[in-house]
């Protein structure tokens, strides 16, 4: 088999040859052009993703009828809407290509299998659950103790290439600021 982004994910330092060969197959290569949605608001998740090229955001309608991205995917992500996935509820978001992507798809009852005979299949869901919580509750506090030059300063840090590949207008609402604010933030930085 070629070496695919999975192969990273699932490497061989935390993996058995035998374990690679239950695991790798089981997920199949998928492709959505700009714009195309992963997951709609209202359904039950019943895939899950990692990302080997492009750009993907969640987002979700706030009660005005705007879009407030919660979160942004690049290469090696996984884009799952976590409580969808795993309690089997519709969702309250909305998961959609920003750029041509290309991800590998695992679906429901497959991770179900995974899960439950691959010991270190279970622990390496496991700590992606935890890192996904850590990260949550990282951005919850950022959003009340950081101004907003620094968050934008961190997502820049984190994911370099979102600038270039994703409007500044899902930037800015995942930032919880305006447009002319992010505007006036990297003017402030160009000049500095």
């Amino acid at each position: 088999m070629n070496e695919t982004i999975l192969h990273k994910i699932f490497s061989r330092d935390n993996f058995t040859t035998t374990e690679l060969d239950k695991i790798i197959p089981s997920f199949k290569k998928v492709e959505f052009g700009k714009k195309e949605y992963l997951l709609n608001a209202g359904k039950t998740a019943t895939y899950y993703y990692f990302v080997e090229s492009g750009y993907i955001r969640s987002f979700a309608v706030d009660v005005d009828g705007n879009d407030i991205t919660t979160g942004f995917y690049g290469r090696t992500d996984i884009v799952i809407d976590w409580p969808s996935f795993f309690l089997r509820t519709p969702t309250k978001e909305y998961t959609q290509a920003l750029t041509d992507c290309v991800c590998w798809q695992l679906g429901f009852s497959k991770f179900q299998q995974l899960f439950h005979t691959i010991e270190n299949f279970r622990e390496a869901g496991r700590t992606r659950l935890v890192s996904s919580y850590f990260e949550l509750k990282r951005k919850s506090i950022a959003m009340i103790t950081e101004p907003a030059k620094d968050r934008y300063l961190g997502l820049m840090r984190e994911k370099p290439g979102l600038v270039h590949n994703v409007s500044l207008k899902h930037i800015a609402t995942y930032l919880g600021i305006t447009d002319t604010s992010l505007s006036r933030i990297r003017k402030e930085i160009a000049k500095s």
